[in-house]
């Protein structure tokens, strides 16, 4: 068994080795460290990237579904999804009466408009058109001010919510409640400045118009498709909600049993997933490019602990005449690859880090290595020591200590 002083004395004995050939041991390592630093570099900007996304997607609610005139990612033929029907009211009138696992039912109309007060000037504002219920299911309310009521929806009022960003830039130190602004010319009374939002995939969620969707139809044309955004208080039914608005819009639109839905329900995890299989194959990616280079790490190893097996042949046969084990020789010369790939490894380690940091600082990403990649990259590096340099340490500790004498 390999006492602790005995391993001390080895882990001493193999530095002095190493520190004997430095330049040599520091090339060696370069495989490892390359391999490593891959390894910790991709997956640091992974991690980081995984923290931001999942965040944002958050923001879209795992309670909420989308029933829209197209899926959110296609697949196959686009055109068969573009000749489809619009959603329109008939559909969101249906199921708002019988829904049953429905709480709530939002019908919402999109454009890009110019927004505008006295001097200021604002093109493409994302301009929202919907119900009082809005609110509810995007998790948006007011800071100050008030929410579109049933009342503003029913009678068209020419009434509006405005982004936190967007209330600055128009309206400078000036209190927006209760002032006017024009979009595309009309003009809506300002009645609430909303929380700020942040930004989601470098886009501003503080800078767009909510109006009543009445008033946006009446005075942007009616023809427009809807998108109905549906919400349940209890996340456990959502499929249930699913398959029933699956009855509800294959009967409205007269969808006969044979044929595929003509509408796409969208929900957060269709984006959750993509992201996720996006990632699993980078990752794949990444463990090839940091095996390669740690393969060839690990044959830099082997041949170098060859080397050293060969120029101190005569010491390992003093050590065995002397009455040195074969399992402390093998010992011994394992725990030099060991150190040599471990040192390889932590440069590879910190390296990585510092330059998955500078990826994620250069996004405006948060940055954090994790215990997981840590270990991995060691562990990986660890591995490849022992790999590599168990041939010529098997090889030292067979050899005939009269024949390691004799070698010149």
């Amino acid at each position: 068994m390999l006492t602790f002083s005995r391993f001390t004395e080895y882990l001493s004995m193999s530095w002095t080795a190493l520190k004997t050939h430095r330049l040599r041991s520091l090339l060696t390592t370069l495989g490892i460290l390359i391999g490593v630093m891959t390894i910790i570099t991709i997956w640091t900007t992974i991690e980081g990237l995984n923290e931001y996304v999942y965040s944002q997607l958050s923001k879209i609610g795992s309670s909420v579904v989308y029933v829209e005139k197209t899926p959110w990612i296609i697949k196959g033929d686009f055109w068969k999804y573009r000749n489809r029907k619009k959603i329109t009211y008939k559909e969101y009138d249906a199921i708002k009466k019988s829904c049953k696992t429905c709480d709530y039912v939002s019908p919402e109309v999109y454009s890009i408009k110019r927004v505008s007060y006295k001097e200021e000037k604002f093109d493409n504002i994302f301009v929202v058109g919907a119900t009082e219920v809005y609110d509810k299911i995007s998790n948006i309310f007011p800071e100050t001010g008030r929410f579109i009521t049933t009342i503003d929806v029913h009678t068209r009022k020419h009434v509006c919510l405005i982004g936190a960003d967007l209330a600055k830039k128009l309206f400078k130190d000036e209190n927006p409640i209760q002032k006017r602004l024009k979009i595309n010319g009309d003009r809506y009374l300002v009645i609430g400045v909303l929380e700020k939002q942040g930004s989601a995939f470098g886009m501003s969620r503080d800078e767009f118009v909510i109006v009543p969707i009445s008033t946006f139809r009446k005075v942007y044309g009616g023809r427009r498709g809807l998108r109905l955004s549906v919400m349940t208080n209890n996340p456990d039914q959502l499929e249930d909600m699913k398959d029933e608005l699956r009855g509800i819009l294959r009967k409205v639109r007269k969808v006969s049993p044979a044929d595929p839905d003509d509408f796409a329900i969208n929900q957060q995890d269709m984006l959750t997933e993509l992201y996720a299989d996006l990632t699993t194959t980078l990752f794949a990616i990444i463990f090839i490019i940091g095996g390669i280079s740690l393969l060839v790490g690990g044959i830099g190893i082997m041949n170098i602990m060859l080397v050293s097996v060969t120029e101190r042949t005569k010491e390992i046969g003093i050590r065995k005449a002397i009455g040195a084990k074969r399992k402390y020789v093998l010992s011994q010369f394992l725990i030099e690859a060991v150190l040599i790939s471990s040192f390889g490894g932590i440069i590879g380690l910190i390296l990585g880090y510092f330059a998955g940091s500078a990826i994620l600082s250069q996004m405006d990403l948060s940055t954090g290595v994790s215990m997981t990649s840590i270990l991995i990259g060691f562990g990986f590096s660890t591995t490849v020591g022992v790999l590599a340099g168990f041939y010529p340490a098997s090889k030292a500790s067979k050899l005939n200590p009269i024949d390691a004498l004799r070698y010149e």
